[in-house]
C-alpha cells in the first residue's frame, strides 16, 4: 500500500521564489495570482493576491501583464466589488446563451419575492434585526419560510441572541 503524500503547508509556500530567474519568477507570481483568482467565488481582494506573491512583487504591474495576456481570450480581469474576478467579455454571451439552451440567467442579484425583499431590505435597515422588529416595520407577520429563504440564499445569517422574551435570534 502506498504511503499517502504529504500535503504541503502553509509554512512551506515559498513567496519569494528566490531559486528561479526573474522572468520565471514573474511568470509563477502570475500564475499564482490568476489561479486564486480563477478558483474563487467572489471578486478577490488586493490583500489576499499580496499573500501569494513576494513583497518585491508590484501587484499592479503584475496585474496589468496578466490583463495583457488575457486580450485575446474570451474572458478579462476586471476589478469590482473591493476585488478582482475574471469574467466572460460581452461579446460572447451570445454563444454561450446558444450553448446552454437558455437555462442561464444574467448576473446580478438572486430574484426575491416582494415580501422577502421587504425583509432583506428592513435587515438591513435594522440591523441587527428580530423577526417580530420585521413584523413591526412591515406591519404585518413575517414568516420564517420568509426567513428560511434568506438564509438559504445566503443573503442573511443568524446571530447572536436578542436579550429579549425568549432570546429570539437578533
Amino acid at each position: 500500500m502506498a504511503r499517502p503524500k504529504k500535503r504541503e503547508t502553509y509554512e512551506d509556500f515559498d513567496l519569494v521564489l528566490t531559486d528561479l530567474p526573474d522572468a520565471a519568477r514573474w511568470r509563477e507570481w502570475m500564475g499564482r495570482v490568476e489561479a486564486v483568482i480563477f478558483t474563487a467565488r467572489n471578486p478577490v481582494p488586493r490583500d489576499a493576491l499580496a499573500r501569494v506573491i513576494g513583497s518585491s512583487c508590484n501587484l499592479d504591474d503584475l496585474i496589468a501583464d496578466i490583463r495583457e495576456d488575457l486580450r485575446a481570450r474570451p474572458y478579462e480581469l476586471v476589478y469590482v466589488a473591493g476585488g478582482y474576478q475574471l469574467r466572460t467579455k460581452p461579446r460572447f454571451a451570445p454563444a454561450i446563451r446558444a450553448a446552454s439552451g437558455d437555462d442561464l440567467r444574467d448576473a446580478g442579484a438572486p430574484e426575491l419575492t416582494p415580501t422577502e425583499l421587504l425583509a432583506v431590505t428592513a435587515i438591513a435597515y435594522l440591523q441587527p434585526a428580530t423577526r417580530a422588529g420585521l413584523s413591526r416595520l412591515a406591519g404585518r407577520e413575517t414568516s420564517r419560510d420568509v426567513i428560511d429563504a434568506l438564509k438559504r440564499r445566503g443573503l442573511i445569517d443568524s446571530a447572536l441572541r436578542a436579550p429579549e422574551p425568549g432570546a429570539p435570534f437578533a
